[in-house]
């Protein structure tokens, strides 16, 4: 196969944890035969300090015909002044909504290895296998109007969560088909007890489900699931959720796996190429040391050789990879381990080569 892969390295670590990914679709392309080329564009800070805004007309144009997008992270201290009318994430958030890319999948799978690394008791952590389905172009990040403003001397702040059946459906159907390839079972997260949108919900996702009848379909309130993802994180399958909770509880959900480091994920659509990043965020503090974690870059990967390219024989290969140097004991810093960012890429290639 032939297949061109935008590679957008972004802030901080960002560059550090994609040259990893890089190399190890580098190893994939040579075990399979494939080619794979790859085509680095300013994107985030690094384009704003460079263009004067976070995604060039030309990077949205190269990311929409490309077979993949591979994205480190965005942002710093250096774009984060409260009055910045122009913030890194503003590209981000542009770019999944010009390519349309409603659904963001996000994995929750700890490591045995791991268990002692994690937070919680390790025998919570027993069959735990959670796919996080979460919509990615509506609610409060999207909502119109915005805005802060002066009324009679007090200053408001307005955020507007919106959200349409059409949007609901669609990404609720994806999480369906996949629950039918698992354990076949959705649970939607969401705050029906306040909120009309979540009401809407529930109405959408109920009529989805009877499409689906051999999909067990369940509800739970937000601060119900937080506390569950952590007491009990087995009994979720497929978590299905709006855009602010599902990026909430996946940072929340990380520490199952022992590191915000350690998860990958998926934005995709309808059609069209597929975004694929860590869900970690820049980490200035640690960036130019070495020492950032790139498995969740690294299985961001294997995502996507299964979702955009259809190569599922080498996005196990990826997994298995990954899973032989955790049990190895290649760590970095944020494990516990000694290994550098450069070292866990370069192991992972090798179990794939092998």
């Amino acid at each position: 196969m032939n297949a061109r892969i935008v590679v957008l390295p972004g802030d901080g670590i960002g560059p550090e944890v994609t040259a990893e990914g890089v190399r190890v679709l580098e190893a994939v392309a040579q075990r399979f035969g494939h080619r794979f080329t790859f085509e680095p564009r300013d994107f985030g800070g690094a384009s704003i300090d460079r263009n004067g805004v976070p995604l060039t007309d030309e990077t949205l144009k190269a990311c929409g015909s490309a077979s993949a997008i591979l994205l480190g992270a965005v942002g710093g201290p250096r774009w984060d002044a409260v009055e910045a009318s122009v913030r890194p994430e503003q590209g981000l958030l542009k770019l999944r909504k010009q390519l349309g890319l409603f659904a963001n999948l996000r994995p929750i799978r700890p490591y045995r290895a791991l268990d002692e690394r994690a937070p919680v008791k390790a025998s919570l952590l027993q069959g735990v296998d959670i796919m996080v389905v979460r919509e990615l172009t509506g609610g409060l990040y999207f909502g119109q109007p915005r805005f802060t403003r002066q009324e009679g001397g007090v200053l408001h702040a307005v955020d507007t969560l919106e959200y349409t059946d059409a949007e609901i459906r669609r990404v609720s159907e994806l999480a369906f088909r996949l629950a039918g390839a698992r354990r076949r079972k959705v649970t939607v997260v969401d705050k029906a007890n306040v909120l009309e949108t979540s009401r809407l919900w529930r109405k959408v996702t109920g009529e989805v489900g009877r499409a689906f009848p051999d999909i067990t379909l369940e509800y739970m309130l937000v601060d119900s699931a937080s506390m569950r993802l952590i007491s009990g994180p087995s009994v979720f399958d497929v978590l299905l959720t709006e855009n602010m909770f599902g990026d909430i509880l996946t940072d929340e959900a990380s520490v199952l796996c022992g590191s915000l480091g350690m998860v990958p994920s998926a934005s995709i659509g309808s059609s069209g190429p597929g975004l694929y990043e860590p869900i970690h965020g820049s980490a200035p503090d640690i960036a130019g040391k070495a020492i950032a974690d790139p498995i969740g870059s690294i299985l961001s990967t294997a995502l996507l050789l299964r979702h955009s390219l259809g190569l599922e024989a080498e996005a196990a290969a990826v997994e298995a990879a990954v899973q032989r140097a955790v049990e190895a004991h290649c760590w970095t810093p944020d494990l516990g381990g000694t290994a550098s960012t450069g070292d866990v890429g370069a192991r992972v290639a090798e179990y794939i080569g092998q």
